[in-house]
This record gives C-alpha cells, structure tokens and sequence, in this order.
C-alpha cells in the first residue's frame, strides 16, 4: 500500500536530521489551532538554519529518498539496512515547498537524497528541484543542495546556478577512515568536486568585484561540509588537522562536526557507545579558534599527547594555562593579537576594547561593561586599577575553572 504524503513526509525528514550541515530540527510533533487559541504549527521536517547575512530562517528539511546504492557503515540509509524505505518524485518535492512556504511554516529548502540508480541521476534530480523553484514557479527563498561528489561537474556546476549553499560531506576526517567504513567513496573525487565549487565561487566573487557588468549568480552562500565524530579512531588534532586544509584549501564556509550516533541495525564495524556530546562541543570551540581568533589548530592540541581536547575546560582557557608565560596582559598596551587570546574576551568585544582605549586609560570596571565574564579575564589581565599578582602562577588555577562535581541531594 502506497505511503501517504505526510507519511513519507514524517520519514524523509526523521532520515534528514542526521545531517548537522543545516542546524537543528524542529520537534516531531504537530500543533492545530483551537478555538480561541492562537496559531498553530506543522513541524515536520523543520529545522533552522543562517543565512549568509546571519538572520536565522526556518528551512524544510528533507531527503529526496531514503533509498541508497551506498553500504556506508556510519549511514541509517545505508542499501544494506532495514529501515522502512521510501521516496518522493520532484513534483512532490516542490509541491511541498510551495505549499509550506505560502502557509509561512519555512523560509527555504534543505535537501539531500540517497543515491539512487546512479550519482548523476540522483544529482540531476535534485538540481531540478532547485530549476523548477526558481524558474518555474519563481521561488526567492532560501535553497540548500547537498550536493553529489561523484556526479558529473556540469550538474554540480549548475547547482550553484540555483542554490544558496552547496555542500559536500567529507563524512570521515581521514582517507583512511572514509576507505575503512565507506569503501565505495572516493575522497579524492570529493574534494576534486570541491575544488570545482570554489573555483565557480571564487569566479563568481571575482566578476562582482572588478568587472563592470552583472556577475552571474553562483551559490553567494558558499560551501559547506560534515564529519562524523568518534566514529572511527581519528583525534581531535586529526580531525582539526583535516578542517584547516578543508579551511585554506576550499574556502569552506563551514565545516560541521556531527557526534557519531549508534543507529538501529547498526554495522558490526561501528563503535557501540557514541562519544560524548561535549566533545564535539569542544571541536566547535577549537574551529572558532582558528577561523576568527588567529590561532593555528597545532597550538590547539600541542601540549595533548594522545591528541584530544580536554573536555573539562574550553580549548581557549587550556591553551591560556598553558601559556602561561604570555600573560598577564596590559589592557591598555596589548595587540589585537594577544588580546584575541585572553579567556573571555571574544572579537566583538576586543574591537570595543581597541575603539575606547582611544579616548581614555581602560579600567576593570570599563571591562565589565562589555558583559565578559571577569572570573577568567582577571587572572591573565592587568589594568590601571587591578594587578592578578601571582595569581597566574597557582598550581590551582587550572583546578579553579574545571567543573565541580554536582553535590548529592539529600531529599
């Protein structure tokens, strides 16, 4: 008996959350409106997202089909599961949008698919979903492809004709890993599709900057990519490792860490307990690091032999304590550089640090204002009107910033 929409529709979207390039998804269940109530909610499939400019959109989430002539070991969709399997056509596919776009539920479209019949046939899918929006049925709003990396380049290259943001999962931080539990991918045909989204972007970028006339349109909201964490045996230095050359090479706009999670019929090679959830936490932490506080990802994990981030402490107050000989800083005195590297001040508020310390001598009651937290400022800063004195050289400091054990309740 054939699926009904909204049943297929509640499938496709549970299949799509395992994908973190695309924020979180709603919840799984749906609100009407009563009388004398007010509004009502339809949640499936919807997550939220940012968008280039940073305003956060709600999206529609979904698979094209949860069917897939890939046996990924780490993949729920992969051929050799057990999970109900189902599809939708185009038509349907943008019916759908249409039809949640009008009643207000999403501001834009995520979608992905299994592999179907061929990489090229599944790419041409999607891509005409994005073509029919646009052309079609004249749709301005937000499009996200996950895109094929072993289609032919022109479908890849015409799908950033039509999408916001295209993306292209790494899956593993490691050629090694990626052979090991996903042996029919090639990563060196992903990062070869890759390198042909940059130069189209970089191409686009170009045309509007220094040509004269109207450069054609080419995902403005550049590229994007996931691996999968504690899946395989790769450290947080492998995994950072891979980011950065992701970062310098592709000019990724994004790379997305997604915890590794134990699936229903899960392959006998994958771990049976996932990692812990603060440990991707922490991988996030240590990417901001790199791409908007100046550090390179080897000063990150320098001091961690077996190359994990401590998960007891955020990665910029580790690396701090270990420097300590760097600190404490002069407020008044210091680069922009050190400045990026106190724990507890982030670039907005540096840059607010910089502008004021123009007019007048900043104090401690100045850095306050700026809503950073004083308890890890204090002990790496000095000001007019407060010195940490030792307090950088205390055995305990480090002891002092990691969590205390929750106290047990006697009720």
């Amino acid at each position: 008996m054939k699926k009904t929409l909204s049943e297929r529709l509640e499938i496709l979207s549970d299949a799509a959350k395992y994908d973190a390039s695309c924020a979180s998804s709603g919840a799984a269940s749906s609100r009407k409106g009563k009388e004398g109530g007010l509004g009502s909610k339809a949640t499936n499939g919807i997550c939220h997202a940012y968008t280039p400019d940073g305003r956060c959109i709600s999206l529609l989430k979904v698979l094209m089909t949860n069917f897939c002539i890939y046996d990924c070991a780490y993949c729920i969709n992969r051929s050799s599961s057990r999970i109900e399997r189902t599809r939708f056509s185009v038509e349907e596919i943008i019916w759908i949008t249409l039809e949640f776009y009008r009643r207000n539920y999403i501001e834009g479209l995520f979608l992905s698919s299994g592999v179907i019949r061929s990489s090229d046939y599944t790419m041409e899918e999607l891509v005409r979903v994005a073509r029919e929006l646009r052309l079609k049925h004249h749709f301005h709003g937000y499009i996200h492809l996950k895109t094929i990396p072993d289609a032919a380049p022109h479908l890849i290259e015409e799908a950033g004709l039509y999408a916001d943001r295209l993306s292209i999962n790494v899956e593993m931080p490691t050629e090694a890993g990626l052979q090991a539990y996903a042996p029919e991918k090639d990563a060196g045909h992903i990062r070869q599709s890759m390198g042909v989204l940059r130069l189209k972007i970089d191409e686009a970028t170009t045309d509007r900057t220094f040509s004269g006339r109207r450069a054609r349109r080419f995902a403005p909201g550049g590229q994007s990519t996931q691996m999968i964490v504690g899946a395989d045996l790769s450290s947080d230095r492998d995994i950072l490792r891979s980011s950065a050359a992701l970062y310098s090479g592709y000019q990724l706009r994004r790379v997305y860490y997604s915890a590794f999670s134990p699936i229903p019929d899960a392959s006998l090679v994958l771990p049976v307990k996932a990692p812990p959830l603060l440990r991707e936490h922490r991988l996030y932490q240590a990417d901001w690091m790199v791409r908007f506080y100046g550090f390179s990802f080897e000063e990150i994990v320098a001091e961690r032999r077996d190359g994990m981030l401590d998960l007891d402490m955020d990665p910029k107050l580790a690396w701090a304590l270990q420097n300590r000989a760097l600190f404490p800083l002069d407020i008044n005195r210091a680069g922009r550089e050190m400045l990026l590297r106190v724990p507890g001040l982030g670039p907005r508020s540096v840059e607010a640090l910089l502008s004021a310390r123009r007019h007048c001598s900043l104090r401690l009651a100045d850095i306050e204002r700026l809503k950073v937290s004083l308890r890890k400022v204090k002990p790496f800063i000095v000001t007019p009107d407060w010195s940490p004195g030792r307090m950088i050289d205390r055995v305990d400091l480090a002891q002092r910033f990691r969590p205390q054990p929750a106290q047990m309740s006697l009720l």
